[in-house]
């Protein structure tokens, strides 16, 4: 059986953007579905700031294999197990949050690629295929080039280190992490200081001459979003179900309470 399709990658490599939705509180086999009706091509399924277990997040990963969204797993930077374990069991790629370094950078795809590339272990049931994997040598090639790595830029000792952490082979996307960036830098919240629009100026630099991919995460004001995405980013988190469900349940309240006024 071929591998499930990566649309994070195949927008990508058109040239577009990649469109993600966060995946905070909901749970359950529809998240991938909604999320694919409503236009997005991947999931954020947040293990750093969720309270879901990775039981949860791989069932939401495993059903949207099957509904034309990709899942990706956001694990924390001390757990990196727990990414190799979603992988294993449904997820199409991860994020590591806080990586300030090449050196680690380096870890994150050593545990996320399968050797030569990587030390990842072969041993999960391979739901990337439906069960049927080709030769082992071969799905292991094939995942290397299918899965997804990023890493997030959240201080300003990542945003130095940018040029290198983008020149560590296995990585493919460098990831800004907007709302922690600007409260290490003491300006929480400013997604269009200066200080912001330059440490943005210098990822994408360094993406561009690296060949990867630049991402945004944490900008939801339209004008910052617009500017960023018109700098280069496009592996693009666009918001999270929280925010989504209150901005909707919000006006649609306000809208039928305006109806009963007199």
């Amino acid at each position: 059986m071929p591998i499930v399709p990566n649309h994070v990658r195949r927008r990508l490599a058109a040239g577009e953007v990649s469109l993600g939705f966060g995946v905070h509180h909901l749970r359950g086999s529809a998240v991938g579905m909604i999320a694919a009706a409503t236009g997005y091509d991947w999931l954020f399924i947040d293990m750093e700031h969720g309270a879901m277990s990775v039981q949860e997040a791989t069932q939401i990963a495993l059903a949207a294999l099957g509904q034309g969204i990709t899942p990706i797993v956001r694990c924390c930077k001390d757990a990196l197990f727990e990414g190799t374990r979603a992988l294993d069991n449904g997820a199409m790629g991860v994020v590591v949050p806080h990586v300030d370094t090449a050196e680690e950078a380096r870890a994150v795809a050593a545990a996320f690629r399968f050797p030569p590339l990587g030390t990842r272990s072969w041993g999960g049931p391979p739901f990337a295929y439906g069960f049927q994997p080709p030769p082992v040598a071969e799905a292991q090639a094939e995942l290397n080039r299918e899965i997804l790595v990023a890493c997030m830029i959240e201080t300003p000792e990542a945003v130095e280190n940018a040029g290198a952490i983008a020149a560590v082979p296995g990585v493919d996307v460098l990831l800004i992490g907007t709302s922690d960036l600007t409260a290490s830098m003491g300006i929480a919240g400013q997604i269009g200081h200066p200080d912001v629009q330059a440490a943005y100026g210098k990822v994408a630099a360094a993406c561009a001459s690296a060949g990867k991919v630049l991402g945004m995460g944490g900008v939801y004001d339209e004008t910052w979003a617009a500017a960023y995405i018109r700098l280069g980013a496009r592996f693009v988190l666009a918001g999270s179900d929280h925010t989504m469900l209150m901005a909707a349940a919000g006006g649609r309240s306000s809208f039928l309470r305006g109806l009963a006024s007199p």
